[in-house]
């Protein structure tokens, strides 16, 4: 098997995690990590032994085109996505094109367009839908383990410094110099809740969506949310309510719920690990693999492998993104609704895990929970 050669846009931040990743697969003999494309060149500290001196240029097309490059992994600021990807695709160049793919809906076909007509790979680096646990469960439902499926929900109770907002000039961030950028806790951080969520309510494409109900608020002094739910009606009347915040009091494992009439099954999709619970039988866990988003887009260029996430089945996430891009401003909270935690130097909204729990319990939305400082829902009727 020939080893692929592979460009890295995007090595700080996140992008250390795959320049980590691509480590493991060059020492598998699988890849090679032929050129990094940084404003400012990566130290030789800073890049993981073992993965030599790969070219490195602040100009990705020029990098693309000396190196030779079969793949581009790009891990830059969401706004640059969709211009990143186009160019990848207009020279044959397969893509893993991190999440969220875009800060709107028209960025996203843009993008998807662009790259089906060009005729090249591109996964969506969704990696909790690379998780076995995901078709386990879907069998589960279909074997009728917990009877007919009630609805979805998702939690996700996170902590988040206040240096991570200034960890980049676009971090947290709605727009920025008239650019959308949409950098929330629903759309960035947590984005794997909604995503997974959606997929688990055999919901993922644009056209699974009718109606989706956003409400979004904020402890920090930023733009964006950062303690926020939406619910999402599909198209096959299935309603899935997904609430976060990175101002937990406890942070924890975000998880995503289906609920049967007979049963439930909780994934924490960040540990691949799943809880069946149903009526008749004490509970089972499960602990499952997971296939790499890179590993598996280089087995589908090389051998045929099936793509795990095309851009097509973030079709929905992509309309939450949408909505959550049209829908007033987030809502500042009350200063009595939170406080700052000063040796963590992070803001914390009282009560604030239970009600995420509630809601992926019930569907409900803070508002509804009774959170007295709630915005009412905004509603965005769904065409696509």
């Amino acid at each position: 098997m020939s080893t692929v050669d592979i460009v890295l846009a995007g090595a700080r931040g996140h992008g250390r995690w795959h320049l980590e990743n691509i480590r493991r697969l060059q020492d598998k003999g699988i890849v090679r990590l032929a050129g990094i494309c940084e404003l400012t060149p990566l130290t030789g500290d800073e890049i993981p032994e073992g993965l030599g001196t790969p070219e490195q240029s602040a100009d990705f097309g020029a990098l693309l085109d000396s190196t030779g490059a079969r793949i581009a992994v790009i891990c830059t600021p969401i706004p640059t996505h969709t211009d990143l990807a186009l160019a990848a695709a207009s020279r044959g160049v397969h893509i893993l094109l991190e999440k969220p793919p875009a800060p709107s809906y028209a960025e996203f076909r843009r993008m998807a367009d662009g790259v089906a007509a060009a005729g090249v790979a591109c996964q969506i680096g969704f990696q909790s839908l690379g998780s076995h646990a995901v078709p386990a469960i879907r069998e589960l439902v279909e074997e009728g383990a917990i009877g007919e499926v009630t609805g979805i929900g998702g939690a996700g109770a996170w902590a988040r410094a206040e240096a991570y907002y200034r960890r980049a000039p676009w971090a947290g961030k709605r727009r920025m110099n008239g650019v959308d950028v949409i950098d929330g806790a629903l759309t960035n951080p947590l984005a794997h809740a909604v995503a997974t969520a959606l997929a688990l309510g055999d919901a993922s494409r644009a056209e699974d969506v009718t109606r989706i109900e956003t409400e979004l608020q904020r402890a920090n002094d930023i733009e964006s949310d950062d303690t926020s739910c939406v619910r999402v009606t599909t198209a096959n009347g299935l309603q899935v309510t997904v609430a976060v915040t990175l101002c937990a009091e406890d942070p924890d494992e975000p998880y995503v719920v289906v609920h049967g009439d007979r049963g439930r099954i909780t994934y924490w999709y960040k540990q691949d690990r799943v809880l069946l619970q149903r009526a008749g039988h004490g509970p089972e866990e499960y602990e499952y693999g997971r296939t790499d988003l890179l590993e598996n887009l280089v087995d589908h260029v090389t051998d045929g492998d099936d793509l795990l996430v095309v851009p097509d089945a973030t079709g929905a996430f992509m309309k939450v993104v949408e909505a959550i891009r049209l829908a007033p401003d987030p809502a500042p909270l009350p200063a009595t609704a939170w406080h700052l935690l000063p040796d963590e130097d992070r803001r914390v909204v009282p009560g604030i895990d239970g009600l995420v729990a509630a809601a992926a319990d019930s569907l409900a939305l803070y508002s509804e929970l009774g959170a007295d400082w709630a915005r009412p829902h905004v509603a965005n009727e769904v065409s696509t």
